[in-house]
């Protein structure tokens, strides 16, 4: 029976979890706050941790650095509301398997646990310890023939671009830096390269750096001796090693400590590395593949990553766009993902409607690939008919452009300089009651937005109405649009 610990400071939500995962045999603890969760960690072992992004005493970031000091490969799936999409996605860079969005959905949480708890039980999970990056499998656009049909890369010409690059590169030797926000598919460009490299028969092994503790760092990498520091009961192999003759793939590279990027360009520079607590050189042939989300060559310029490493790498680099650049790509990677999702729910939903195709191309996508295949799993979980329809999609993606709309206008203005919205002169034979209270309501909306710089969740609770009150209120006043 599989232990899951629940983090999760709205005990409603935890005793209705608790009561559907006990009767899918699950093992339930349940903590109300950080620091109980914490406790309860050193204290206990579990297969999988659930926890909500927002605590009262901690935030999923702080909560989740401290699990993975703890237990460095315990799963940690994120609960967070669609709004808060960005964030969760941030967190995955720090190593939560991944996130689920409010309202839960019972066969979506099933589906996820699954994933979590076949992932724990892999032996070589260092191996594998990357934000999980979607591989996308082959549905009509080219690949490779070494590929063997896992990898597509869209049908835009950006990516018919980027496949160009790959089957120039891959060849070679050349160290790679690969850009892309975060979800993109930066693990698969990785892996693709070394699929059509001469090292395609040896290991692939990718590492999440963003993941990697100061305090672990090096031992993850390059291994350690026996008692080379408290803990080391036995000699442990690094992700160096097992990658010899083959690639390794340092994803967020940019969040490795300066001191390991210090043993990290000798490893470059000489092709040879130490275990932490060893004395012997041992030689390596490794092909480096890393990827970062903002430019190393500002990072080195602001001293936050070493210049000389930066030029050791960039001996190649590759740019991913982010999926609201390329959307005449969605329909295809929709398609994949809802093939997959079939396949998982043993259900056989054929496509979408035009109309969720057309919402689809709107959104602008933070998540990018790692949240499309979120939605549609959610929505296929929701569709009970042959095709995707609108009502199956989150509420928060329906209503997109409403939720928006004052987002860009508030960061290009502050609130001294913006313009009065207070309508002044009116004469009373312009408007009756009606149309008054509707000015004073709608002012009042605009008032709360400002002060709660435009975060509809608080503004909502500053106006004392729940958030799709505020949502549909915002819709209907056309002129905020304006703002």
């Amino acid at each position: 029976m599989a232990t899951i610990l629940i983090i999760d400071d709205d005990k409603d939500i935890c005793m209705l979890l608790s009561r559907f995962l006990a009767k899918n045999n699950f093992e339930v603890t349940i903590t109300n706050t950080g620091k109980a969760a914490i406790e309860s960690l050193s204290n206990n072992k579990f297969d999988v941790v659930l926890c909500d992004f927002r605590l009262e005493d901690m935030t999923g970031k702080d909560i989740l650095i401290k699990i993975k000091e703890l237990h460095p490969y315990l799963p940690v799936i994120i609960m967070t509301g669609y709004s808060d999409v960005r964030m969760a996605v941030a967190i995955m860079k720090l190593g939560a398997y991944d996130y689920i969005t409010k309202p839960l959905l019972p066969g979506e949480i099933l589906l996820t646990l699954k994933g979590a708890i076949e992932f724990d039980k892999k032996e070589d999970k260092e191996a594998i310890f990357t934000k999980q990056e979607d591989s996308i499998i082959d549905n009509g656009a080219k690949v490779s023939k070494k590929s063997k049909g896992k990898y597509i890369f869209g049908n835009s010409e950006v990516f018919k671009a980027i496949l160009a690059q790959i089957n120039l590169v891959a060849p070679t030797n050349y160290s790679i830096i690969i850009y892309g926000e975060s979800g993109s598919g930066k693990e698969s460009i990785a892996s693709e390269i070394h699929n059509n490299s001469k090292r395609h028969n040896y290991p692939f092994i990718a590492i999440d750096c963003g993941a990697l503790s100061k305090e672990l760092a090096a031992s993850e990498l390059f291994g350690h001796e026996k008692g080379a520091f408290t803990g080391a009961l036995n000699q442990k192999i690094g992700s160096f090693e097992r990658a010899n003759k083959g690639t390794i793939f340092l994803d967020e590279i940019g969040n490795l400590p300066y001191d390991i990027q210090v043993m990290l360009l000798r490893v470059v520079q000489e092709r040879k590395m130490r275990r932490v607590g060893g004395t012997k050189d041992i030689d390596l042939d490794v092909r480096i593949i890393v990827a970062s989300n903002e430019r190393l060559s500002e990072a080195a310029k602001k001293g936050q990553f070493r210049e000389d490493l930066y030029h050791r790498f960039n001996e190649f680099s590759i740019e991913i766009p982010p999926l609201k650049n390329r959307k005449e790509d969605i329909k295809l990677f929709a398609e994949f993902f809802l093939n997959k999702t079939n396949q998982e729910l043993n259900k056989s939903v054929e496509g979408f409607s035009s109309d969720v195709l057309q919402i689809f191309y709107k959104y602008n996508w933070p998540g990018n690939l790692r949240e499309l295949n979120n939605v549609i799993k959610r929505a296929t979980l929701l569709t009970s008919g042959a095709f995707v329809e609108v009502s199956s999609l989150p509420f928060e993606i329906t209503h997109f452009e409403e939720l928006n709309f004052g987002e860009s206008q508030d960061n290009n203005q502050s609130n001294s300089s913006s313009p009065s919205l207070v309508k002044k002169n009116i004469e009373i034979s312009e408007f009756g009651m009606k149309q008054a209270s509707i000015d004073a309501e709608f002012e009042l909306i605009v008032e709360a937005l400002k002060k709660c710089n435009y975060n509809k969740s608080k503004a909502a609770l500053m106006l004392n109405i729940d958030r799709k009150t505020l949502y549909n209120k915002m819709k209907q006043y056309k002129e905020l649009n304006s703002l």
